[in-house]
């Protein structure tokens, strides 16, 4: 079997701009939990894949990841095992139902909850690794602006920032917006409107915090940060069916609402960044042999994790919820 060892240097690692080439890795963020976040990427990719673009999801909430979940996959390798060693990247890479490959990771990693140089390093080994290979990369990042989400949003190339009409999400929207312009220096960023009450509210939620954007944020080098809506998902009771069947709304309820939605957002990202192409990927790539973090003394990572056929089908998958504020903010 043949491997591949990537190496990276030190300033190569991927960054918000400079990008000579088209956009493929997009980070899928929210400001808050419980707003939908992995089931649009999951469905999202779905709709990618159904337009012929090979598609890669990785889950990149390390400690409360859900992404097996929303999909019934329990994979033999993850993410974790690919970082310190114990499995090849084809041995974690899974195909889900709806054509796509995902990338899970083991949850309650306590250690990967920290920014340390090791999981920097580790993270920015991966997405050099894998973006060559896919058309699209999907990152769904962890709720908030803990360091580690911020810095799993910075390798990418644009980021998706995903809201519900509700005043606590659209605050905490704003925040993730404010934070990713003045921090990272973007100057655009993409919002999906989920859960919206009727069709058309997406777009007056989009145009209100744009207004909000633009009163209150003007970035350090001047100007301001443009939203570019992709969409909206109306409420639909389709949604809550197939997350209790551990299915995509995609494939087990291709003619509702929230489907049609969800395909309508695929088609106007990709006419916004066409798929860039992609290069076959070795078998047996190796993304690092870096030590792993240091385990955090109260984990017990010996203890077994519940599979997905293990858990109530009324399980909430939510993330958790992170709230910024800033003291010059609106309310």
């Amino acid at each position: 079997m043949s491997t591949t060892t990537l190496t990276t240097s030190p300033g190569s690692e991927p960054t918000a701009t400079g990008r000579a080439e088209r956009p493929r890795v997009f980070a899928i963020t929210s400001g808050k939990g419980g707003v939908g976040k992995t089931m649009l990427a999951a469905n999202l990719a779905a709709a990618l894949a159904r337009r012929g673009e090979r598609v890669l999801v990785i889950d990149a909430d390390l400690g409360l990841a859900n992404l097996d979940v929303v999909l019934n996959l329990q994979p033999r390798r993850t993410l974790h095992d690919v970082f310190t060693g114990q499995g090849t990247l084809d041995q974690a890479l899974l195909t889900a139902p709806g054509d796509f490959q995902v990338l899970l990771a083991g949850s309650g990693l306590i250690e990967y909850s920290r920014l340390t140089p090791t999981v920097r390093e580790q993270f920015a080994r991966l997405i050099d690794t894998v973006r060559p290979h896919y058309d699209r990369v999907l990152i769904d990042t962890g709720a908030g602006i803990s360091d580690v989400v911020l810095y799993a949003i910075s390798m990418a190339d644009e980021a998706i920032v995903i809201a519900t009409p509700e005043p606590t999400a659209l605050a905490d929207a704003y925040a993730t917006v404010k934070v990713l312009g003045m921090q990272q220096g973007r100057t655009s960023m993409m919002l999906v409107v989920n859960q919206t009450h009727r069709h058309g509210e997406g777009r007056h939620v989009a145009a209100q915090l744009q207004s909000v954007i633009d009163r209150f944020i003007t970035l350090p080098e001047g100007g301001t940060i443009r939203l570019n809506p992709l969409g909206e998902v109306v409420s639909d009771t389709s949604v809550r069916q197939a997350v209790q069947r551990r299915q995509l709304v995609m494939l087990a309820y291709p003619g509702s609402d929230a489907a049609q939605g969800m395909s309508a957002i695929a088609m106007r990202l990709a006419t916004l960044h066409p798929p860039a192409g992609r290069l076959p990927m070795p078998a047996g790539t190796l993304v690092t042999l870096l030590p792993a973090p240091e385990p955090v003394a109260t984990q017990d990572a010996s203890a077994p994790e519940p599979s997905p056929a293990d858990l109530p089908a009324e399980t909430h998958l939510a993330g958790a919820t992170a709230t910024a504020t800033a003291t010059d903010d609106p309310h």
